[in-house]
């Protein structure tokens, strides 16, 4: 019997996050709370950039992007906020948020070894540029693994394709 195998990958949907974005910007322009505070919330490429004229109205701006974020199905894993604290530049406070797509060395590493360790008798983990190939021959011993993987702390969000 040929080996079962699935992907192990860090994705996002650009179409939710434009949406999700599109929808703060609509929620900002439409509140009370932000009339007169220059609140404003662009993506261009792969950075989210959220500017106001306080500090706390940028983490509010950010507040509402990740509520956005959850109801679409985005993983807030995606967004990469550094510190999470605005910085000052002139007059406006700005926060920028990278999205992130692809799994770093570093995180498949750790999760492949975390597979060898704890998961199921079997199965072979390889690493493939930004994915993360598992295989067995047992699909009982890959629904573990994915048991496994979703219950992991990383620092990334985790999607699984291909199974078959």
């Amino acid at each position: 019997m040929a080996d079962s195998s699935f992907d192990v990958v860090s994705e996002y949907d650009r179409q939710e996050v434009d949406n999700a974005v599109n929808q703060t910007a609509k929620e900002i322009s439409q509140r009370y709370d932000f009339k007169g505070v220059g609140a404003s919330i662009a993506l261009s490429g792969e950075t989210i950039t959220m500017t106001a004229n306080a500090p706390e109205r940028v983490l509010a701006v950010y507040d509402i992007l990740q509520t956005k974020f959850v109801r679409r199905g985005v993983s807030l894993k995606s967004l990469d906020v550094g510190d999470g604290q605005p910085k000052q530049s002139g007059k406006e406070h700005r926060l920028v948020g990278t999205l992130k797509r692809g799994l770093s060395q570093e995180n498949a590493k750790k999760l492949s070894k975390l597979v060898r360790d704890e998961g199921p008798k079997g199965v072979k983990v390889q690493i493939q540029g930004e994915e993360l190939r598992v295989s067995s021959k047992s699909r009982d011993a890959l629904q573990e693994t994915i048991a496994l993987l979703k219950g992991a702390d990383v620092d990334c969000a985790l999607q699984f394709q291909n199974y078959r």
